[in-house]
C-alpha cells in the first residue's frame, strides 16, 4: 500500500475529499448541513411569510396605526360577526389556519370549573357550535387552494394543462326558477316583479330561515372558506364582498371571478358591502314557505346577503352577484350591463350585446384591440368599468384553433368545472358531454395576452346587438336610432334551431330583455332609457348585426361566414361604415348599407339573396309578429312622467 494513501476500516483504503484552504484553515469542499435539527424544522424551514410590497396610494387609511395582531384580531372579528346567526348574537370563535395544520398549541385550553365559581344557567347561546372553533381559511392563493381541494374534494384533478378539474355536483347550470328575491319597503317600488320578470318574491321571514340553515351548517364545519374581494375596477364605485363557502373550488373560482386585493387593500378592507354564504351541499327545508324544491338561491338587499343552498354550481354567486350589481349602480346613474367590451389603439371602446350562440365572446375577443371585459361592464360619467377580476368561458367543443386564447387561458390556477379528462395522461377531452354540455372554465382576466389592465375604458363609440337569426331575414348589419337601439335592446332577439331532435328544422325566436333579462332587476325600460341617454350624450352609434342565416332560413339558406361578420365590426370599429351609403328596409324599418369592404354587396339586403322572394315575405312577417307579441309585456311601463318615450321606442319596432 503505498505510503500516502491512509488505511481506512478492514484494511481498505481511506477515500480522499479534495480540501481548500481559506484564512489558514482546511475546508471540506461539500455543502454545509441545513439549519435544523429534526424533520419538522426542515419542513418548517420549507415556507417563509414575504411582506406586502405593493405601494397604496395616497393615505394608508383608518389602520395605519394598527399592529398587525390587533388588526388580524379585527379582520376574525369582522368574520366572526358575518356568520352570526339569530340565537348566537356574536358568531362563532373562529380562528385562522386549516385544522389539519393547526398545531396543538394553538386550540385554546378549557379552564376549569371551580367551586367558588357562581353557577350561570345555561341560555340559548350555550350550544355545541358556540362551544367549538371554526377555522378560516381567508383569502388562500390558487396554490393553496389547489392543496385543500385535492387532498380533501372528491372529483378534484390536476389536468394536463394545470387546470384544477372539478364537479358541481347534481346541478351543472344555474337554477332560475329556485332564485327569490326578498320583497320589502325597499325594493317594493324599486324592482321589477310580476309577469315576464326573473324575480320571484320571497319574505323576510322566509329568507332568515334560510340565512339560519346556511349558516348553522357552514358553523359546523370544521374549516370555512373566506374571501374578501371586489366588484367593478372603477375605484370610486367598486363594491366590497365577502363569499364565505365550504368547498375550496367555490373558494378558487371566486378568487378569479371577482377583483383580487393587494395585501394593503386586504388591510384595509373593513366591513364588506355584501356576503355571500355558500352551503350549496346543504339543502333548504323545502317546508319553508316560498321553497318549491330543495334548492334555493336567495338574495337579501336590504340585508346585502346572498344565501346559496342546495346547489353547487359555481355561477350562481357570479350571477348573483351580477343581479346585485344592477340594483345598485342604477341608483348611482352607472348603468350596469351585460355586454362583452373591447377597445381599439386609439381609444374607440365598443361594447358586445349577444345572447348565447349570437358570437359575443368570439366577436369581442379580437387580436388588434384590448379586451376591457367578456360578460359584465358598468358605464359611469367617466367610461366603462369592467366588474369582474376574471372570464367564464364556455368549453363544449372548444379547440386551439378556434379560440387560442382561452385554450391557453386553461393552465395552472384556472378552474375546470365538469369536464372529462382522460384517466392517466389527464388530457380534456372538450367534445365530451358525459356530465353536461354545459362545461366551463374560469380564469382571471390577466390571462388573456391583449387584457387591458385595469380593466376600463373612456366612453363607448359603438353598441353592437348581436343576433343570430334562423329565420335569416334581418341583414349582416343595420344602423339603428336612438329608439330602434331602445327598441332591440329592450327585445334582447336572436333565434336558434329548435331541440336536437330529429326532423325539426323551425327555427325558434328566444327573447331576453336587455340582453340578460335573468339578472336585471328593475324594469327593462329603465336600462334601456339609461343606455339611450349615455349614447346621445357621448355620442355613440347602434348596430344590428346579423350572424345567423341568409338566402333562407336555417335547413335551406347558409350561415352568414365568420370572415364577413368580421369585416363589418372591423368596418364599425374603423368608422368607415358611418360614411357608407344607406338603404331601409320595409317592416322592420332598418338602415342597410349598400356596400361594406370585403363582403359581397349582394348579401347585406337578404331580399336578394332569397330565391323564393313569396317565403322570405311571409318569413319576415312571421318575425315581425313575434317582435310584436314580446313586446306587448312592456308597452304598458311608462318611461318619464308620461308617454313620449314609450311611444317613440314602439314607432321604432316592425310596421306592417
Amino acid at each position: 500500500m503505498a505510503a500516502n494513501v491512509a488505511s481506512g476500516r478492514n484494511g481498505l483504503p481511506e477515500i480522499q475529499t479534495q480540501e481548500k484552504k481559506a484564512d489558514g484553515i482546511f475546508h471540506h469542499d461539500i455543502t454545509a448541513p441545513v439549519n435544523a435539527q429534526t424533520i419538522d424544522e426542515l419542513h418548517s424551514l420549507q415556507k417563509k411569510k414575504s411582506a406586502p410590497t405593493t405601494p397604496l396610494d395616497g393615505i394608508r387609511g383608518p389602520f395605519t396605526a394598527v399592529s398587525d395582531d390587533a388588526r388580524s384580531k379585527q379582520q376574525l372579528q369582522s368574520i366572526s360577526a358575518s356568520l352570526a346567526s339569530l340565537t348566537r348574537e356574536t358568531g362563532p370563535k373562529v380562528v385562522k389556519g386549516d385544522p389539519a395544520a393547526a398545531r396543538q398549541s394553538e386550540t385554546p385550553r378549557v379552564v376549569g370549573h371551580h367551586h367558588h365559581q357562581r353557577h350561570v344557567s345555561p341560555t340559548i347561546n350555550v350550544t355545541d357550535s358556540s362551544l367549538k372553533f371554526t377555522h378560516i381559511l381567508y383569502n388562500l392563493s390558487p396554490a393553496e387552494l389547489y392543496e385543500q381541494a385535492i387532498k380533501y374534494e372528491k372529483g378534484s384533478f390536476i389536468t394536463s394543462s394545470g387546470a384544477l378539474a372539478t364537479l358541481s355536483g347534481a346541478k351543472t347550470g344555474r337554477s332560475p326558477k329556485d332564485k327569490r328575491v326578498v320583497r320589502d319597503e325597499s325594493t317594493e317600488h324599486d324592482l321589477w316583479w310580476g309577469k315576464g320578470s326573473p324575480n320571484i318574491e320571497m319574505d323576510e321571514h322566509a329568507f332568515m330561515v334560510n340565512r339560519e340553515r346556511a349558516v348553522d351548517y357552514l358553523n359546523s364545519l370544521d374549516k370555512v372558506f373566506v374571501n374578501d374581494q371586489f366588484l367593478n375596477w372603477d375605484p370610486e364605485n367598486r363594491i366590497k364582498v365577502r363569499i364565505v363557502s365550504a368547498r375550496a373550488y367555490h373558494s378558487l373560482f371566486m378568487h378569479n371571478m371577482c377583483i383580487r386585493p393587494t395585501p394593503e387593500e386586504l388591510e384595509n378592507f373593513g366591513t364588506p358591502d355584501f356576503t355571500i354564504y355558500n352551503a350549496g351541499q346543504f339543502p333548504c327545508n323545502r317546508y319553508t314557505h316560498y321553497m318549491t324544491s330543495s334548492t334555493s338561491v336567495d338574495l337579501n338587499l336590504s340585508r346585502r346577503e346572498m344565501v346559496i343552498l342546495g346547489t353547487q354550481y359555481a355561477g350562481e354567486m357570479k350571477k348573483g352577484l351580477f343581479g346585485v350589481m344592477h340594483y345598485l349602480m342604477p341608483k348611482r346613474q352607472i348603468l350596469s350591463l351585460h355586454s362583452g367590451s373591447n377597445m381599439g389603439k386609439d381609444g374607440d371602446v365598443a361594447l358586445f350585446f349577444g345572447l348565447s350562440g349570437t358570437g359575443k365572446t368570439t366577436l369581442s375577443t379580437d387580436h388588434n384591440r384590448y379586451l376591457i371585459g367578456d360578460d359584465e361592464h358598468c358605464w359611469s360619467d367617466k367610461g366603462v368599468s369592467n366588474i369582474e377580476g376574471g372570464c367564464y368561458a364556455k368549453c363544449i367543443d372548444l379547440s386551439r384553433d378556434k379560440e387560442p386564447d382561452i385554450w391557453n387561458a386553461i393552465k395552472f390556477g384556472t378552474v375546470l368545472e365538469n369536464v372529462v379528462f382522460e384517466e392517466h395522461t389527464r388530457e380534456v377531452d372538450y367534445s365530451d358531454k358525459s356530465v353536461t354540455e354545459n362545461t366551463r372554465a374560469a380564469y382571471p382576466i390577466e390571462y388573456i395576452p391583449n387584457a387591458k389592465i385595469p380593466c376600463v375604458g373612456p366612453h363607448p363609440k359603438n353598441v353592437i346587438l348581436l343576433a343570430c337569426d334562423a329565420f335569416g331575414v334581418l341583414p349582416p348589419v343595420s344602423k339603428l336610432n336612438l329608439a330602434q337601439t331602445m327598441y332591440h335592446f329592450i327585445s334582447g332577439y336572436t333565434a336558434l334551431v329548435a331541440g336536437t331532435e330529429e326532423g325539426i328544422k323551425e327555427p325558434q325566436a328566444t327573447f331576453s330583455a336587455c340582453f340578460g333579462a335573468a339578472f336585471i332587476m328593475l324594469h327593462p325600460t329603465k336600462y334601456a332609457a339609461m343606455l339611450a341617454e349615455k349614447m346621445q350624450k357621448h355620442g355613440a352609434t347602434g348596430w344590428l348585426v346579423n350572424t345567423g342565416w341568409s338566402g333562407g332560413r336555417y335547413g335551406s339558406g347558409s350561415r352568414i361566414k365568420l370572415a364577413y361578420t368580421r369585416k363589418i365590426i372591423d368596418a364599425i370599429h374603423s368608422g368607415s361604415l358611418l360614411n357608407a351609403d344607406y338603404k331601409k328596409t320595409e317592416v322592420f324599418g332598418l338602415e342597410i348599407p349598400t356596400e361594406v369592404e370585403g363582403v359581397p354587396s349582394e348579401i347585406l339586403q337578404p331580399a336578394n339573396t332569397w330565391p323564393d322572394k313569396k317565403a322570405y315575405n311571409e318569413t319576415l312577417v312571421k318575425l315581425a309578429g313575434l317582435f310584436k307579441n314580446n313586446f306587448q309585456g312592456f308597452v304598458s311601463h311608462k318611461i318619464g312622467m308620461d308617454d313620449k318615450l314609450t311611444d317613440e321606442i314602439l314607432a321604432a319596432g316592425p310596421i306592417f
